[in-house]
């Protein structure tokens, strides 16, 4: 089995995820598994900056406590992650770099020393090919074929003409036949793959950012407004990239007040819409969501989660808006959220969430994180045949033999005709007060009875359709409960265990909201359940205890701005 660890570090500015993003690349096309997480410091140079990329030939979505290989930008690099590597893990650096001075945590190491900066004007004319050669010396290390990187940069930097090409291919190979001579085949026995293949299976990558957009995009999605707010710009950029080619209406506006108005105004003229923030862009959306709740406009908001309270950790990751997902906006009324764990989830999940806003004609919040958003996944092959488009009672005219056309007309399931503005053979109202089946403001104690009671019944469709959670593991005492990103480290953490000797199983959480059923029934089989989640309060867990009468015997959780790992929930589990 493979599974490799490649660490790339640096100062902002150096590099990290130009390198990260050609060995990904490469080696998705070789048909590895990717997982590649950013770990970035809020500024744009300076300050330390990571990037960590796990490659195996299994699905894999989490980070490894310990690299294979750190390939170090900076002496700060080797002093802050040498302690993080193997025994007998490599460190690659540029040899004019003084480490003699510098404590190794480790001393199993091996320092590869490579004139990086030389190679790459020498053999480029440019010091910024530093990371190309870098490449290559990872390719070595790797006893991988050095054609499977060329082509790769030839991809990649084919837009900046054919001499950039042929100088990146040039700095590469300088950096791959250098390791040749000083570390043959058989140095570092670890991090070798396996040989290259004729015919690898084809895989998809793509940050989680990407996967956001490409969901709507095969979902339906025609107008999308948003204010820049990391980590969730990256949704807009990707859709922003495709308008042109498909017909998408992209608007930056001035806040986010403006963004989820824009949305609902586009929906509400008959359009699938969305928009994408973070939690204290979400804070200002609070009244426009409420608007969609009254209005019955669907709507679907992304939500990428940064720790806060105010600005917080801009680039880091945390669980910390689920109560905020939920409770947000004033007055009651209803909604869903789904919490996808991995890029392929949230191409589905955004499917799914386009369905649901159209079919109940509600806001529908989806909730990613930085990890999620900004890591690089391997996906498999999408087809776009298997993606729905259920607009649910959206029309385009009224049959006036019905009679007289009403937007907020009672119905057993809760759910009105919803007429597209302008259409033939009626008129419509739509109103933020209160309202009476015709759309016309009302005071009315009665009028207000119905009205809430018809938009609370879509709270009963929604729980009955509900994702499934998603179990892994065989055990029948311990139950592992997470939702969002914290998906994979769960599923690894339940292998290391059940390997201990652990009776021990997890669950997957797709919807936090309406929860499902079925997570009661699973649960009731277990005689201990530990909640695993990215927060200080146990937002998963209590929310369990509220709507499904699940009450936890323990809790993992952590809000450090940095992902969850497998070994920080297995090291948790033996200390409960």
């Amino acid at each position: 089995m493979i599974d490799l660890s490649i660490k790339i570090a640096g100062a902002a500015g150096q590099g990290m995820l130009t390198i990260s993003t050609i060995l990904a690349r490469s080696l998705t096309r070789q048909g590895y598994y990717i997982y590649c997480y950013q770990d970035l410091m809020s500024r744009i140079r300076g300050g330390h900056n990571s990037s960590a990329i796990r490659i195996s030939d299994r699905p894999v979505g989490g980070l490894a406590e310990e690299a294979n290989i750190l390939i170090a930008l900076n002496e700060e690099s080797i002093k802050l992650h040498s302690g993080e590597m193997i025994p007998n893990g490599v460190i690659v650096y540029d040899d004019k770099l003084q480490i003699e001075d510098l404590k190794i945590q480790n001393n199993e190491l091996n320092l590869f020393p490579v004139p990086l900066e030389k190679l790459a004007v020498e053999a480029g004319q440019n010091k910024i090919l530093v990371n190309s050669v870098a490449c290559g010396v990872c390719f070595n290390l790797m006893e991988y074929d050095f054609d499977v990187l060329a082509d790769t940069l030839g991809d990649i930097f084919a837009a900046k003409g054919d001499a950039m090409v042929e100088a990146n291919i040039r700095a590469a190979r300088a950096g791959f036949e250098y390791s040749q001579k000083k570390f043959p085949q058989g140095s570092c026995p670890y991090c070798r793959l396996y040989e290259k293949q004729k015919d690898p299976p084809k895989r998809l990558l793509m940050d989680g950012s990407q996967a956001a957009g490409l969901g709507a995009i095969l979902s339906g999605l025609k107008f999308m407004s948003a204010y820049p707010m990391s980590p969730s710009t990256g949704i807009m950029e990707y859709v922003a990239s495709k308008q042109v080619e498909l017909g998408i209406i992209v608007e930056q506006a001035e806040d986010e007040i403006a963004a989820i108005n824009m949305a609902l105004g586009a929906s509400f003229a008959g359009v699938r819409s969305m928009t994408a923030t973070s939690g204290g862009g979400f804070a200002l959306m609070t009244e426009g969501l409420s608007l969609a709740g009254m209005t019955e406009t669907p709507v679907v908001i992304y939500i990428a989660q940064r720790p806060g309270p105010a600005t917080g950790f801009p680039t880091r990751t945390e669980q910390g808006d689920l109560m905020f997902a939920l409770y947000g906006g004033h007055g009651e009324f209803p909604r869903a959220i789904l919490s996808p764990g991995d890029a392929a989830e949230i191409i589905q999940c955004m499917n799914t969430a386009f369905n649901l806003a159209d079919r109940y004609q509600i806001p529908v919040i989806i909730l990613g994180d930085q990890n999620l958003n900004d890591s690089f996944w391997t996906v498999d092959d999408i087809d776009p045949g298997r993606f729905s488009m259920d607009r649910g009672k959206l029309m385009d005219s009224w049959d006036e033999s019905k009679g007289e056309y009403k937007r907020y007309q009672l119905a057993p399931d809760g759910i009105s005709p919803r007429l597209i503005p302008g259409s033939p053979g009626a008129v419509g109202y739509w109103d933020s007060d209160e309202h009476s089946e015709e759309g016309h403001i009302a005071e009315s104690a009665s009028v207000r009875r119905q009205m809430m009671a018809k938009r609370m019944k879509k709270l009963h469709g929604l729980q009955e359709e509900s994702l499934a959670p998603v179990m892994c593991g065989t055990g029948e005492e311990i139950l592992l409960v997470g939702f969002g990103s914290t998906k994979w480290p769960v599923m690894e953490a339940v292998e290391a265990l059940t390997r201990q000797g652990e009776k021990i199983a997890g669950l997957h959480i797709k919807q936090p909201y309406p929860l499902s059923p079925e997570i009661r029934t699973i649960s009731e089989g277990f005689a201990r359940i530990i909640v695993v989640e990215q927060n200080a309060t146990g937002q998963l867990e209590k929310l369990l205890l509220t709507e499904l009468g699940i009450k936890a015997s323990g809790s993992i959780r952590k809000f450090d701005g940095r992902p969850m790992t497998a070994k920080y929930i297995t090291d948790c589990y033996r200390a409960l």
